[in-house]
């Protein structure tokens, strides 16, 4: 795909944040935001990125008025965009009995509302345009509900229902609509659960995925052939459908799966 410009989010740690390099590294011009504005400029310092194919942006994916507010500048700057890549998340691992409302709230304002801010901004944009891709990043937490993870896990599917929706809207309009759905990554979000029993089915699968994998989906399928829905890894995936569509019979798996993420969770623990 020719190199265009691209507004990624959650750019100051993560996934977000390789992304950001990767797609500077093929020549794209990048709209980098995040809510922690101070981490981002020592990001975009500590890893090189090219200034000059590059606006850093300070964003809480939550307030409108501040989408509204960053867009504008893009347009000023830069005249518009062709992908919008809603990465920015939020986790905090707790079983639903114990989880204020508050916190069940802040996950669904980031992860839902703050992929339904930035899908929409774009939507107007290249709708008029009759063109451009929106990605946003779901989880198989999203595919299949995980106990231990409940606010999360209702925030990303929310994510992908919302996005399974639009891209059937945006389609007559010539924008296509993604929703990436990947399993547990090599983050700072997968290092914080680590010490969380209630999160251990996140260690239930093999090799954790790391933020190169998703890079190369993104290059080599998302970009290229702009599908519908794309879960990694693919066996992980097609375990999680199952899941998602036969809950009850589910059931017995999730305990052997989460005795299985226990042990997993236990050796990186011990980890030096």
């Amino acid at each position: 795909m020719t190199p265009g410009i691209i507004w990624i989010t959650g750019c100051a740690s993560g996934v977000g944040r390789h992304l950001a390099g990767a797609f500077l590294g093929r020549g794209w011009r990048v709209i980098a935001t995040d809510i922690n504005w101070q981490r981002l400029r020592t990001v975009a310092a500590e890893d090189g990125w090219d200034e000059q194919r590059l606006l850093l942006k300070r964003l809480d994916v939550v307030d409108n008025d501040a989408w509204e507010a960053a867009f504008r500048d893009v347009i000023a700057e830069w005249g518009g965009l062709d992908v919008m890549a809603n990465v920015a998340g939020y986790l905090r691992p707790g079983w639903l009995l114990e989880t204020p409302r508050e916190e069940a709230r802040r996950h669904m304002d980031v992860n839902y509302g703050g992929v339904v801010n930035g899908s929409l901004i774009a939507a107007r944009h290249m709708s008029a345009e009759g063109r451009g891709h929106i990605i946003n990043i779901a989880s198989l937490a999203g595919v299949a509900a995980i106990p231990g993870l409940g606010c999360y896990s209702a925030s990303k599917f929310a994510v992908r229902a919302w996005t399974l929706a639009l891209a059937h809207e945006l389609k007559p309009r010539g924008v296509a609509v993604t929703v990436l759905c990947p399993d547990a990554i090599e983050t700072p979000m997968l290092d914080q659960q680590v010490n969380a029993d209630e999160a251990a089915l996140t260690f239930s699968g093999g090799r954790a995925l790391v933020v190169g994998d998703l890079e190369k989906v993104l290059f080599d399928r998302v970009l290229t052939r702009r599908p519908l829905e794309v879960v990694m890894p693919a066996g992980r995936g097609f375990q999680a459908r199952l899941g998602g569509a036969f809950p009850a019979a589910a059931a017995a798996l999730l305990n052997l799966l989460r005795r299985r993420g226990a042990r997993h969770q236990s050796r990186r623990r011990k980890r030096p």
